[in-house]
């Protein structure tokens, strides 16, 4: 007898990058314009972005999707970027000759990306949390429960201009 194992809630998956070579603080300004999207819209941010730490990122988000759909066959569609953090690595070294046998050392900085990824079909709370950003008004559930969504710009909670 087989068993259907069911899905956990928490399910993650992630890729991780290691010695790359990029300083932290360049991949940070990609990573932080990622964080929290959906997989297609992360692949058109980062293949329209000009930086050179696109690249890199991208294959990492490639892989965390293709972890996610090969290891727990989820489906690509639903993945959301739920956790992606920048650390930095071990500096590589170099000597560079300068006048009368001396040498200069140059660092090269390295940088460790982490991209997790999360299935966000399992949660009944999004499709409230869609809803909410649709539409300014009162949501009734089946569960007879009221959501009030609040919508700042439009109703001038934001910024008063009087």
């Amino acid at each position: 007898m087989i068993k259907k194992r069911k899905k956990n809630l928490f399910t993650e998956v992630y890729a991780l990058g290691q010695h790359i070579r990029m300083s932290a603080h360049k991949a940070r300004r990609v990573i932080d314009q990622i964080r929290g999207r959906s997989y297609e819209e992360t692949l058109m941010i980062l293949e329209l972005m000009p930086y050179r730490a696109c690249y890199p990122i991208l294959k990492l988000v490639y892989s965390a999707a293709a972890n996610a759909s090969h290891n727990m066959g989820l489906n690509e569609t639903n993945l959301v970027i739920s956790k992606a953090e920048v650390n930095e690595g071990a500096a590589v070294k170099r000597l560079k000759p300068r006048a009368r046998g001396r040498s200069y050392l140059i660092k090269r900085p390295t940088c460790y990306i982490t991209i997790v990824l999360k299935d966000i079909s399992l949660y009944d709370q999004f499709e409230e949390y869609i809803m909410c950003s649709k539409k300014s008004e009162v949501i009734t559930k089946k569960k007879n429960k009221n959501i009030t969504c609040h919508d700042t710009y439009s109703s001038g909670g934001l910024w008063d201009k009087k």
